[in-house]
């Protein structure tokens, strides 16, 4: 297979490039609008891009600082983040910096009638919600009993890009589609696939266009270059960090299946030796999907073992 001429749009280098820059504003307004069905009188027009620091305490910290925010011309709020890995309490985040956004808007003296939407996007590389069978959803506040939408100032989209099951462009139905297949196969597409996808849809051919990495200049191409090293090594990382558990598991387990001696002894010391497993994991900060997929044990065992310890 040839080398690709395009670069994975899912690293944060790369999705600012896209999204995140005065010069391919015109790509974000499409995106958003494609993404949140805005068709007609309710599609966003223009936007401004706002200061992407969402906790100016801790500005170090990468997880202080959204990929994309930017207001529309009605001052509604849009949060725009490719998450690449599930860190721990990412739906928490998601919350606290949609708050952070909108509470923003009273920092200026406006009047709490005047507070504007705010919708946060996540493009995901990992299941986020690994018991919901739709590779997009959208949360909103809701009546419990009545289901009606009082509460309308915001909304959660959440894109789990490995759940998106098309990976030929002959299969993309509609204008999302095309989307998710760029983030998801953005450096396996063909010219041909390119060429059709930009006859449908000319906007995703531009977002297209910023991966080519002969238009980058060295030193960006640099840059991105160890950032991806930089994912590798920690991927590397994490997998050591999984066998290492698994291993230390497996050995008081099987200790502990030899002390028992029967069959019974053997079922329990097998389970406890999951549980051995996942715990070593959890220390590490392990994800509960990752550690239930590594043990086999359900992730509601898991989540109690990571409440009791």
């Amino acid at each position: 297979m040839a080398l690709s001429k395009f670069l994975d749009p899912k690293l944060d280098l790369t999705f600012k490039k896209i999204f995140g820059t005065e010069k391919n504003k015109n790509i974000l307004i499409h995106f958003l609008n494609d993404i949140l069905g805005f068709t007609g009188v309710n599609t966003i027009q223009d936007v401004e891009f706002l200061s992407t620091i969402m906790n100016p305490e801790i500005a170090s910290d990468k997880q202080s600082i959204v990929d994309v925010l930017c207001k529309d011309s009605l001052g509604n709020r849009y949060i725009a983040e490719m998450q690449l890995a599930r860190d721990k309490g990412f739906e928490k985040r998601a919350q606290l910096y949609a708050a952070k956004a909108y509470s923003r808007q009273a920092d200026k003296g406006g009047k709490y009638i005047d507070l504007k939407k705010v919708f946060f996007i996540a493009i995901s590389n990992c299941n986020l919600f690994p018991d919901k069978l739709d590779y997009i959803s959208s949360h909103t506040i809701r009546d419990e009993k009545t289901n009606e939408h009082d509460l309308k100032d915001f909304q959660f989209i959440f894109i789990e890009l490995p759940k998106f099951p098309k990976n030929r462009e002959e299969q993309l139905e509609n204008v999302v589609d095309r989307w998710l297949f760029f983030f998801k196969y953005a450096e396996e597409t063909t010219d041909e696939d390119l060429r059709k996808i930009a006859e449908k849809s000319p906007i995703i051919k531009l977002a297209y266009d910023e991966l080519d990495k002969f238009h980058w200049n060295e030193k960006d191409l640099v840059a991105y270059e160890e950032r991806v090293m930089d994912l590798q090594k920690e991927a590397a990382i994490l997998e050591q960090k999984l066998d290492d558990a698994t291993q230390k598991g497996r050995q008081e387990g099987r200790q502990e299946g030899r002390q028992e001696g029967r069959q019974e002894g053997r079922q329990e010391g097998e389970m406890k030796a999951k549980v051995a497993v996942a715990k070593a994991m959890l220390a590490d900060n392990i994800d509960v999907n990752n550690i239930a997929k590594f043990t086999g044990l359900p992730v509601s065992d898991v989540e109690k073992l990571k409440h009791n310890n």
